[in-house]
């Protein structure tokens, strides 16, 4: 009789150990036992080691003095930059002469009428007082010329988008190549963008309209690659099947069908185009960004909130009619835009712009074609008394609840700085291995390279201390972003009285440029590092608060309805059912408010922010390039490692849901 051998025993791991998550810091504490000791022995522990630093300061220095001396003479610059800085000035000059030849009745007319054209009377009104308003604030001049750089921008932003959608959309491989790139821009802060372009250009308004179209460009080319790639496949079957060419299929049907993407890829463009444009102030650009950036300067709270408001109205109305011109083409079928619908839709266009011709003309032949001077209010004086008053009595010295700027100061002294200190106070392989265990926990090991690898750039740089004071003021922002998002979205997402109440207060926060955010931080608080978390929590926090609020309303009803039949409660449900079924878009929520505080606590600078955001902004004013693109540099670093480092891979997130 044949005898069974009983198999092997077989060497199972502990069951804590197979888990991924433990498995991998497992292994990254094992290669931490080994590199540390040797790290230490080679260089002390502490803050990141001299040896380990390349001093920039004098390449970059003299490169800058090289560009500087030759911008004017070197072939490069002339029948180069030279060009592009002049086709863009006299495209700038070219649309804000248009914009005073129609006046302030032709503009107000014809964007009413383009708004009534795309969403209706209701909207058509909104955007007349909304234009009115800024001549009422004495602002028209600075809206004309930030309105006149927006359209050159967003006209070359959509473009260049468009085209790299199309080359994305198209090829696999321009698609993986052009991926990373777009997702790194996407992540960088917007005074990133102004460093470079400054350098080549100088300050002026061909450096603002180029880092304009640096920003805003990558929402388009990324959704009309999404466009072009989530196209119906059975329509693009049938066409094929006609015989049409390529070419044909992309223009009857591939772009057709992406029509929607298109447009929201164009209302994505217009609002970064105008976020950028205001930033663009600082190096030059005018409008009114400047009169906010002098009037934040000087602490004038009161004039700052005059060239603010018109931004705020200029950002909602661009935002509503792009939107609304997105819907409604979108709703609207093949039918409904052909034959007669097509005719009284031209038509309807040809009155439009008939009626906003006579218009001008009737304002040119009565000499208005000036905003008048006796129609202007004065907002300035009593914002800033009402400021004064408030540094009065608000400030300090309130009973019981204290005053704003205790709150900033005792913010300041129990958050801010001993996160602060706490941070610098670490061994710098400490930080290392705090950022490749979090990277490599919710992502991959390419991931946690990338995320280590930026870090340990910022250290080359040699402001390892300034960017650990910018990381500190955002971990402080969004934590508190985080609490109000998910609590503000998890009522959001209980009450639906509640979120009708809440969306208009949220698209408003949502269309606001980041410069504005520090007005009323400045008048509350007054200047400092505090200040700055305020605004970049207020900035994040309408995004946090809709994807949370949308992933706990798509969790599955019949998972909640189990839930319930056992007996559970509200809390318990929310605990044990919503927020781990949600899981995806809370660490999508997390990771937007990250890149969002980020980009508000750099701006910050310019309000005493402190960190990187000043050795920019000094950069900037003093004309030290070498220091505003070190400090650039690193901001870039800084936002690919967080962006990293909270950004799940989709085989990660589709696992863990």
């Amino acid at each position: 009789m044949a005898t069974v051998t009983a198999p092997a025993p077989r060497v199972s791991l502990p069951g804590v150990l197979k888990h991924r998550s433990v498995a991998k810091l497992a292994l990254l504490a094992l290669a931490a036992a080994v590199l540390v000791p040797l790290a230490n022995a080679q260089w002390a522990s502490g803050s990141w080691p001299a040896a380990l630093t390349v001093d920039l300061t004098q390449p970059l220095g003299k490169a800058s003095d090289w560009i500087i001396d030759n911008r004017d003479s070197h072939p490069l610059f002339l029948y180069g930059f030279g060009y592009v800085s002049n086709a863009v000035v006299l495209c700038v000059r070219a649309v804000y002469l248009v914009l005073l030849a129609a006046g302030w009745a032709g503009v107000t007319a014809a964007a009413s009428l383009v708004a009534w054209r795309v969403a209706g009377v209701r909207l058509a009104l909104g955007t007349a007082v909304a234009f009115l308003a800024c001549g009422l604030l004495g602002m028209w001049i600075p809206t004309m010329q930030t309105l006149a750089l927006m359209v050159v921008a967003v006209l070359v932003s959509v473009a260049v988008g468009a085209v790299l959608g199309l080359a994305a959309g198209l090829s696999d491989r321009m698609d993986r190549i052009l991926r990373p790139v777009l997702d790194t821009m996407q992540v960088l802060p917007a005074f990133a963008y102004l460093l470079p372009v400054v350098l080549i250009f100088g300050i002026g308004v061909p450096a603002a309209v180029l880092a304009t179209v640096v920003y805003a460009a990558p929402p388009m080319a990324r959704l009309t690659s999404l466009g072009l790639r989530g196209a119906d496949k059975e329509v693009l079957e049938a066409v094929e099947s006609l015989g049409a060419t390529a070419r044909q299929r992309l223009l009857t049907a591939r772009i057709p069908l992406a029509r929607k993407e298109l447009l929201l890829g164009l209302n994505q463009t217009i609002m970064m185009a105008l976020s950028m444009a205001v930033i663009a102030s600082v190096i030059g650009a005018g409008g009114l960004g400047d009169r906010v950036y002098q009037a934040l300067a000087s602490v004038d709270v009161g004039a700052a909130l005059a060239a603010g408001i018109p931004i705020v109205l200029l950002a909602v109305v661009l935002d509503r009619v792009t939107g609304a011109a997105g819907e409604s083409d979108a709703g609207a079928g093949a039918g409904s835009r052909a034959g007669t619908g097509g005719l009284s839709r031209r038509a309807g266009w040809a009155s439009a712009l008939a009626a906003t011709v006579v218009v001008a003309v009737a304002a040119r032949l009565a000499g208005r074609l000036d905003w008048p001077d006796g129609w202007t209010l004065n907002i300035a004086e009593p914002v800033n008394r009402a400021v004064d008053w408030m540094t009065d009595h608000l400030y300090s010295g309130v009973p019981v609840i204290g005053g704003t700027a205790d709150w900033a100061g005792h913010f300041t002294t129990w958050v801010l700085d001993p996160l602060r200190d706490g941070l610098q106070a670490l061994p710098w392989w400490s930080v290392l291995l705090i950022v490749a265990a979090l990277a490599w926990v919710i992502g991959t090991w390419r991931t946690a390279l990338t995320a280590v690898l930026a870090m340990a750039a910022i250290g080359v740089l040699g402001v390892w201390k300034p960017s650990l004071d910018t990381l500190s003021q955002v971990l402080a922002a969004v934590a508190v972003t985080l609490v109000l998002g998910f609590a503000t979205g998890i009522a959001a997402a209980r009450s639906d009285r509640f979120e009708r109440l809440l969306r208009p207060v949220l698209d408003v926060f949502q269309t606001m440029p980041q410069f504005v955010y520090l007005i009323p931080v400045v008048a509350l608080f007054g200047v400092g590092r505090a200040p700055a978390v305020a605004a970049a929590v207020v900035y994040a926090l309408p995004a946090v608060v809709r994807i949370t609020a949308q992933g706990l309303r798509q969790v599955d009803p019949a998972a909640l309805e189990a839930a319930r039949s056992l007996g559970a409660s509200s809390g318990q449900q929310i605990r044990q059912v919503q927020l781990p079924l949600a899981r995806p878009a809370l660490l999508l929520a997390l990771n937007q408010g990250v890149v969002l505080v980020l980009a508000v606590v750099i701006i910050g600078g310019l309000v005493g922010g402190g960190a990187l955001g000043y050795d920019v902004v000094f950069g900037l004013a003093q004309g030290d390039l070498a220091t505003g693109l070190v400090a650039g540099a690193a901001i870039v670093c800084l936002g690919l490692m967080l962006d990293r480092v909270t950004q799940p891979t989709e085989r990660r997130t589709k696992k863990g849901a």
